[in-house]
């Protein structure tokens, strides 16, 4: 251990010596763009699969049209990463997967974008870091050059995860909000003589403009009745995407009515009436919580300036008889 110290040290002093201050930093940097450098090529050379160039061959236009309309498209630039911008665990992968479902992001290349998204604003956020610190010279001691370069770089590494959490926040918002309604709503839809398949593409219609991102769930959910996938795997499949307590709650309730042959619009009226109970409920909450956040923001910004109203003049008097004495 002595001896590799030693070395380092060594090694440390020499860089300093032939290139500054900055040279340690400076040789990791080079040692990093070398790395780069060496790699893509590898990662630009891909071979082609064989499947994928028999399924190009083999394939027609309009099967070709038809399967992307059914599958989406993926971005074939990102593609070509996946295996680099894809988690490579199916645990993982899905975990990953139901997030973006979650923050509103369908789309097949989503995970691939959002990897991307962290690679190139990390390695962006160093390249400034690094840029910064060469052209202010350096900013005190290596230690304060080395975080200079490597803070910019945990923060664009961070920002997409946390723009992905803040639109899932959002979107639970948005879904909780709106929620009621759309009970509500499916109550009387149900109660006038439509099946649970009419009734949610009829709510879905009603609340597109008010509730987005409900009203979609409900559109999917709807699309895949149509498709003939059985309707207790539909509203599951619904819960898990939407991860909300309240709207797995009424899955269950769904289900239960559907496997025992109750009235859904009984099980609907309860279940509505307990959802608008919540709803006043949680707005009694932020009510009670809003006196506690105003005292803290009267202390902030009126009890500083009453302190310099009162005291002030008795402390510039003492100052004064103390200067004059």
């Amino acid at each position: 251990m002595d001896f590799i110290s030693g070395l380092i040290n060594k090694v440390n002093g020499w860089l300093v010596d032939q290139l500054g201050e900055l040279g340690p930093l400076i040789a990791v940097g080079g040692l990093g763009v070398l790395l780069v450098l060496v790699t893509l090529p590898t990662l630009l050379k891909k071979r082609r699969d064989p499947y994928e160039k028999l399924r190009g061959s083999g394939a027609n236009d309009g099967g070709e049209k038809g399967g992307a309309l059914r599958q989406g498209r993926k971005n074939e630039k990102l593609d070509r990463f996946a295996q680099y911008l894809e988690p490579q665990t199916e645990e993982e992968l899905s975990a990953t997967q139901l997030q973006m479902i979650r923050a509103g992001y369908r789309s097949k290349s989503a995970i691939q974008m959002f990897n991307f998204a962290k690679l190139a604003l990390g390695v962006g956020g160093l390249i400034l870091g690094t840029l910064y610190v060469l052209i202010s010279g350096g900013g005190g001691s290596a230690q304060n050059s080395i975080l200079m370069v490597i803070i910019p770089g945990c923060v664009g590494y961070y920002a997409p995860k946390y723009w992905v959490t803040k639109r899932m926040q959002q979107r639970e918002e948005q879904i909780n909000a709106g929620f009621p309604d759309a009970l509500d709503l499916m109550l009387v839809c149900v109660e006038a003589g439509q099946s649970l398949d009419q009734a949610i593409i009829k709510v879905a219609r009603e609340i597109k403009t008010s509730y987005t991102a409900l009203a979609e769930e409900f559109e999917i959910v709807s699309y895949e009745m149509k498709a003939g996938k059985d309707k207790t795997k539909v509203l599951r499949d619904m819960g898990e995407r939407v991860g909300i307590q309240d709207v797995n709650s009424f899955i269950t309730t769904l289900i239960q009515s559907s496997t025992f042959g109750t009235s859904i619009a009984e099980a609907l009226r309860v279940y509505a009436d307990e959802m608008r109970d919540k709803r006043v409920l949680r707005a009694e909450e932020k009510a009670n919580k809003l006196p506690t956040k105003l005292t803290l923001f009267t202390m902030m910004f009126c009890v500083p300036p009453l302190l310099i109203i009162l005291i002030g003049p008795s402390v510039y008097g003492i100052a004064t008889d103390l200067g004059g004495g």
